[in-house]
């Protein structure tokens, strides 16, 4: 972005080798420059972009993965070594993998299998919890008949992460769909997903740091919930994005740190929006989010006015 609103931005191509760069994700390295991890089509491979520069005009591109058909919904994160992290779904298999990366670059990386029961790994996201070790989010369809999906985690058991240990949040119907996770100021897992049985956004608040139990709570039952992500606002209270039935982004703000309840808000409903959603913090203290405008094929941007990302809020 240009300015802190965002509206405007230097745009740059990374890799065009084939059909590449869906479902990226990005975080900022230890060096300061931008990774992304994203998922070769053409070649079922997982790949890596390391930027060149803090703009990111040019890049390094790697593949740190291509045994079988993998690399799909990859989440990175950096690890408290200093390396990159990244989940993702080995397709072919349907399990959770984890790709450590060896250097800064991720000019390779050491992959590992989580869970390799039913169906899983599906549409991961993984944070650094206050332990200093991953913690990922899942869906888990461990009837193989897509329609029993359960929200698990996966908390690491080293820096590397390879191996984890595995929990069970919300098996109650097909749950657990597009999940996002971020630490609270509690220092403890929240998790934003869909309840796709109830069409429900709901948010899951673990009971600890390694996230083997969570209390729930059900935070907007208007068909909604698709494409949840979530970050904490600078009031330190969750902030979560979302679309629902009627293509919209909309905005949960939530009322307390454990998040057992929140005002909901859409922020655009000008035509088939709100897709593929990604939210963030920026410097000036409030939401930034970019997210897909199905009916235009467009990429969109909504800075929030406020830390409730509501037009209507005024503090007294």
């Amino acid at each position: 972005c240009d300015n802190a609103a965002c509206t405007s931005a230097t745009t740059s191509t990374l890799d065009s080798t084939g059909s590449v760069g869906r479902y990226p994700s990005v975080t900022i390295g230890a060096d300061g420059l931008g990774l992304i991890s994203y998922w070769d089509e053409t070649n079922d491979d997982l790949k890596v972009a390391h930027c060149s520069n803090t703009v990111c005009t040019s890049a390094e591109t790697t593949t740190v993965d291509s045994d079988g058909d993998v690399g799909n919904y990859p989440s990175i994160t950096i690890g408290a070594d200093g390396l990159g992290l990244i989940s993702y779904q080995d397709f072919a298999n349907q399990d959770l993998k984890i790709a450590h990366c060896d250097n800064a670059a991720c000019t390779s990386a050491t992959t590992s299998t989580l869970d390799s029961t039913g169906e899983g790994g599906y549409a991961s996201s993984i944070t650094i919890g206050v332990d200093g070790l991953g913690l990922i989010s899942y869906e888990d369809d461990n009837t193989n008949d897509d329609t029993n999906g359960d929200l698990k985690v996966a908390h690491c058991d080293n820096a590397a992460c390879t191996s984890a240990t595995l929990s069970t949040l919300d098996s109650i119907g097909n749950v657990g769909w597009l999940t996002s996770v971020t630490i609270g100021t509690d220092g403890l897992g929240l998790i934003g997903y869909l309840d796709a049985t109830n069409g429900d956004l709901k948010v899951a608040h673990c009971d600890n740091a390694a996230c083997t139990s969570a209390t729930t709570s059900t935070l907007d039952t208007d068909r909604a919930g698709y494409y949840a992500s979530i970050t904490i606002g600078s009031d330190g209270l969750g902030l979560i994005s979302y679309n629902n039935d009627d293509e919209d982004l909309l905005v949960a703000h939530c009322s307390n740190t454990a998040c057992t309840s929140a005002t909901t808000t859409t922020v655009d409903s000008d035509g088939d929006v709100g897709w593929n959603t990604s939210i963030t913090i920026g410097a000036d203290g409030l939401g930034l989010i970019s997210y897909r405008d199905l009916g235009n094929d467009d990429l969109k941007v909504a800075h929030c006015e406020n830390t409730f990302c509501s037009p209507y809020f005024r503090r007294r």
